[in-house]
């Protein structure tokens, strides 16, 4: 399993780790990955993906998975959580418009 988010992309980095006499080694930093199970309103049942931190908190801002999967583009997301995107796209296409009033 590579350390990479599912929504955003995000993946681990490299740099330096620097002593207290400035010597350089080379290190990675790693993104804080979790285990999370989202709510999909528009599937209508529960979907588990591997994200950031960073990522939940840009999912609660968006409104919901099926907002922000709707908003991402296809080349930052994982194969499962695009095809969730297109199956929430389908579904959403399927919905009857509701009437302003």
């Amino acid at each position: 399993m590579s350390r990479r988010c599912e929504l955003t992309a995000k993946g681990a980095q490299t740099g330096h780790k620097v002593s207290h006499s400035n010597i350089k080694t080379k290190r990675r930093f790693l993104p804080n990955l979790v285990n999370v199970t989202f709510l999909s309103d528009a599937l209508g049942r529960p979907v588990r993906l591997r994200v950031s931190t960073n990522a939940l908190k840009s999912v609660d801002h968006r409104g919901g998975l099926d907002a922000f999967l709707l908003k991402a583009t296809d080349a930052e997301l994982s194969p499962k959580a695009a095809e969730l995107k297109r199956a929430i796209a389908k579904k959403k296409a399927g919905e009857p418009v509701a009437a302003a009033s």
